[in-house]
């Protein structure tokens, strides 16, 4: 299973029983990437949804570090999400769980690389979800919706911040 966004080039693929996998290339070098998949004052800048914006964003980003973030959305919605850091490879990769408040199918573990090449950064996130079961609830949530929007916010972000970094 391969679906498209057609908005801003995310690819999410069903790769195994438990496996999804996201990918998106930003025109940023993978520094940049990683920074804004890992700092605090850049994560509020495009994390979520349009619409959704971070009220929480916290991160221990080392080995054995947590993170937590909580979004807000259209009228006072909010949504939380919570794991560990179990490998930070900067600025190639990241290994963590993730898990949902108030979703019962349990703990994903998330695994992004960032690879650059002539300045562009391929993002290659895998989630393996504890069940068949798990993945494929997942799927039916608005989730691939949400990422997609949120990377065509982060694509933005870079842009800005790639754009300002020439002057």
């Amino acid at each position: 299973m391969s679906r498209q966004d057609r908005a801003g080039g995310l690819t999410v693929r069903a790769v195994s029983d438990t496996d999804l996998v996201l990918t998106r290339t930003f025109a940023a070098p993978r520094r940049l990437v990683f920074d804004a998949f890992t700092r605090p004052e850049l994560l509020r800048r495009w994390h979520g949804a349009r619409g959704w914006h971070l009220v929480v964003c916290e991160i221990d980003l080392r080995p054995g570090g947590a993170w937590r973030f909580v979004s807000r959305g259209p009228g006072d919605a909010e949504l939380g999400q919570s794991g560990v850091f179990h490998e930070v490879d900067a600025p190639g990769r990241l290994v963590q769980s993730e898990v949902h408040d108030g979703w019962e199918e349990g703990e994903a573990l998330v695994t992004t690389v960032f690879d650059e090449r002539d300045g562009r950064t391929a993002m290659t996130t895998t989630v393996r979800y504890p069940s068949r079961e798990a993945r494929d609830s997942m799927l039916r949530t608005p989730m691939e919706r949400g990422a997609g929007e949120a990377y065509d916010r982060l694509a933005e972000m870079l842009d800005e911040t790639t754009a300002n970094a020439d002057l």
